[in-house]
């Protein structure tokens, strides 16, 4: 159960007072009193502790104050996070694992730059929001330790063949024939009835947020079990026969964009957003980039790195000349990905030029197009595809060692 954390800044607009007051209702909705919600395998989880990560899930999810009844189911689903992390971080002690502070500092501020700002502001904002950062610490530390036993345990022995890549290319060639969707996903895990039932209330919270305008990408990057929690749920285009047949019934129906009811399945509950709808694609163009970026926002160290490259060779090697540059390959990317903006700024200029400078994740960048290819399928190049088919079958097998390990442990709720 992988989930990768973005923040953006907008969503710790809510103030203090706001986020405090919601989370100490009446007594009958009271989030928490001191005492242990929880053992693990002898490992306690305190009340402390499930309060924090609520007001952090709550967040997350934005929109309107939640009334007492959304904050008890967000509850439950901040403890079962917590239950899974208990189980992530032990399993990792098993291997003498110690995930360096420097990783998680470095991890905030990816974090915060996503947003816009820096790991400080992030963490000044959970502390006006009423939230320890220790609570996000903690979460990213057992993912960073989780990620990393199951990469040392099955990352090499996954072989992704040349031939599983032209099957799915074929199958991707031959949906791009038929109606596609691009849907989002939120799925939350629940292997047994009790754990469904709250589940589908946790679900019903999640999405009357989400209907008050909460973020679904970082909603999805919270609380979903999915593999493409990652991305934001984003599963991109896909056609019916992708999905499970009570997801493709539900997406098949629906007359226009937007956020589907939550669809319980057999080992859990999933909540749809559909995006958007296209006919049998056409032929697109595709492009090689790369990008360069000064992460101070010195447009002028910029522009004189820009005046050294003579052509898209050039560009790693001047960017390693130099602290606050960074330069990033983008291949084989359909020129309409890259957003109206984005598409404006590649097609204003020939092959090997560069971009106007434009703002980027707090810094300033251009981008550099090497090859341009026109009338061409719209389809990831072999190497993302074969990258993608690995990262999916990890996420499977991590999702199923998750599983394993709550079967086999001895869990007690208070």
């Amino acid at each position: 159960m992988v989930r990768q954390l973005l923040v953006a800044a907008s969503l710790f607009a809510l103030s203090a007072a706001g986020v405090a007051n919601a989370q100490e209702p009446t007594d009958s909705g009271r989030l928490a009193l001191e005492g242990i919600a929880a053992v693990v395998n002898d490992k306690p989880i305190s009340y402390s502790d499930v309060r924090q990560r609520a007001r952090l899930l709550l967040l997350s999810l934005g929109g309107q104050q939640p009334s007492p009844e959304q904050i008890q189911q967000i509850t439950g689903q901040a403890l079962e996070q917590l239950i899974d992390e208990s189980l992530q971080l032990e399993k990792a002690s098993e291997f003498d694992m110690e995930i360096d502070p420097r990783e998680i500092d470095g991890a905030v501020e990816d974090m915060a730059r996503q947003g816009g700002s820096t790991g400080d502001q992030l963490k000044a904002q959970l502390l006006e929001s009423g939230v320890n950062p220790s609570s996000l610490e903690e979460q990213m530390r057992a993912e960073i330790a989780w990620n990393r036993v199951m990469s040392g345990l099955y990352g090499s022995r996954i072989r992704v063949s040349e031939n599983q890549v032209d099957d799915q290319l074929e199958r991707m060639r031959t949906a791009s024939k038929k109606t596609q969707y691009r849907v989002s996903e939120i799925f939350l895990f629940a292997p047994d009835e009790d754990t469904k039932a709250q589940a589908l209330s946790a679900a019903t919270t999640v999405l009357d947020q989400l209907k008050q305008g909460a973020d679904f990408r970082v909603a999805a990057q919270r609380i979903s079990s999915a593999p493409t929690a990652a991305t934001g749920g984003d599963m991109g285009w896909i056609s019916t026969e992708d999905l499970a047949p009570e997801l493709a019934a539900a997406v098949s129906g629906i007359e226009q964009p937007g956020l589907l009811e939550p669809i319980a399945v057999e080992n859990g509950v999933y909540i749809l957003l559909v995006a958007n709808k296209r006919e049998p694609s056409q032929a697109v163009t595709k492009v090689n980039l790369k990008r360069l970026f000064v992460s101070d926002g010195k447009e002028e160290d910029l522009q004189a790195a820009m005046d050294q490259i003579k052509t898209c060779d050039d560009v790693q090697s001047v960017a390693n000349s130099k602290t606050n540059l960074r330069a990033t390959d983008l291949d084989e990317i359909n020129i309409d990905e890259l957003g109206p903006e984005g598409k404006d700024l590649v097609t204003a200029v020939d092959v090997g030029q560069p971009t106007a400078i434009f703002a980027a994740s707090g810094g300033l960048a251009t981008m550099y197009v090497c090859e341009r290819n026109d009338g061409v399928e719209a389809l990831p190049s072999r190497d993302d595809l074969k990258g993608s088919i690995k990262n999916r079958e990890l996420g499977m097998i991590s999702e199923r060692e998750l599983r394993n390990l709550r079967r086999e442990a001895t869990i007690i709720y208070r």
